[in-house]
């Protein structure tokens, strides 16, 4: 039965009755630096089990458990002098870790899809942060959108996806970085960059040595978040590395566009991958949406350069490119 979806402040009232709701087992979306987050108590497993009932996302997919700080998390996984190292220089931040579980760590199997690993991350929003704080546990959120959806960067973004499905949204403002964060596999000898997101990959690699890439789209068993190679998907097909455009078609530009499509998103007219990765899902759900209104049959993309947060962008459009699943298609997130 739908539920009318509570629309909180960000301020001491707003997220004190947001904690309350996490701490009775509901579901609260949040901002983070990166992109908001679909909370839920991660010690709760029935509460963890709502966020997959709420964004219809495949139960094998794991979850990231948020914390206030790095203490926090540490005491929940084994953290080796790596794992150290990266959080003194990129937390709070947009990385997430993968590691062992603690023996006693209490977040519950599901939220980590039955693996012995746990992927752990401490945001630099002060919103978030003080939700946490508040709280007074983890909290599993995955991207606050219908899974396989276009990732929400405002509150009403997830409101247009989710309202009476979950309990509130806490608003937190546009998220600034605008792509999930990086994730990096650290369960193994060598480090693995499993999803290369808001910490740029040679940003880790200055602070630790050269990362191994790991199998991205593990349809069957994915190790972290958003791992599922049709991911982040518009209703419209979307073609990559445009040079032309049709006229039937709607363009995601960056940099000076293309001619002749019917209508245009630019993610950064100066080609800055900063501004294309905040702009990211925004546009592209914005484009879609009157794209599809305008009665074009697809998007075409143009490249983006593959470093820094170019890589992280690259992979969600390749996701959003990808084959979709039977029944998927020509839907529109809503």
């Amino acid at each position: 039965m739908p539920i009318a979806t509570e629309y909180l402040l960000d301020t001491p009232a707003g997220r004190a009755r947001a904690a309350a709701l996490l701490g009775s087992g509901r579901l609260v979306a949040f901002a983070t630096e990166t992109v908001y987050g679909l909370g839920a108590d991660a010690t709760d497993a029935r509460a963890v089990a709502g966020i997959f009932a709420a964004k219809g996302r495949p139960r094998f997919n794991p979850l990231i458990a948020h914390y206030p700080d790095a203490a926090a998390a540490f005491a929940h996984v084994a953290a080796d002098a790596r794992a150290r190292s990266l959080a003194a220089a990129f937390w709070p931040g947009a990385l997430t870790l993968v590691l062992p579980r603690a023996a006693a760590c209490p977040v519950a199997e599901i939220a980590g899809a039955g693996l012995p690993s746990l992927a752990v991350r401490v945001p630099s929003h002060d919103g978030a942060r003080a939700l946490l704080r508040a709280i007074g546990r983890p909290v599993a959120a995955p991207s606050a959108n219908p899974s396989g959806r276009v990732s929400p960067t405002t509150a009403a973004h997830v409101l247009e996806g989710l309202y009476g499905r979950i309990d509130a949204v806490l608003e937190g403002g546009a998220c600034p970085v605008g792509v999930e964060s990086t994730v990096l596999d650290l369960t193994g000898a060598a480090p693995r960059l499993l999803r290369p997101g808001g910490i740029p990959r040679e940003a880790i690699e200055a602070a630790i040595g050269p990362l191994a890439i790991a199998n991205t789209s593990d349809d069957n068993a994915p190790r972290a978040p958003g791992m599922l190679s049709s991911h982040y998907a518009p209703s419209l097909p979307l073609r990559l590395d445009a040079r032309a455009v049709g006229s039937d078609e709607a363009l995601l530009a960056f940099g000076p566009p293309l001619p002749g499509a019917r209508m245009v998103f630019n993610l950064s007219p100066e080609g800055d991958l900063t501004e294309a990765a905040a702009r990211l899902f925004a546009g592209l759900r914005s484009l879609d949406r009157a794209a599809l209104q305008a009665g074009c049959t697809a998007i075409a993309a143009m490249a983006v350069p593959g470093r820094g947060l170019g890589l992280a962008i690259n992979d969600r459009l390749a996701r959003a490119a990808a084959p979709r699943p039977a029944g998927t298609e020509g839907t529109h997130p809503s």
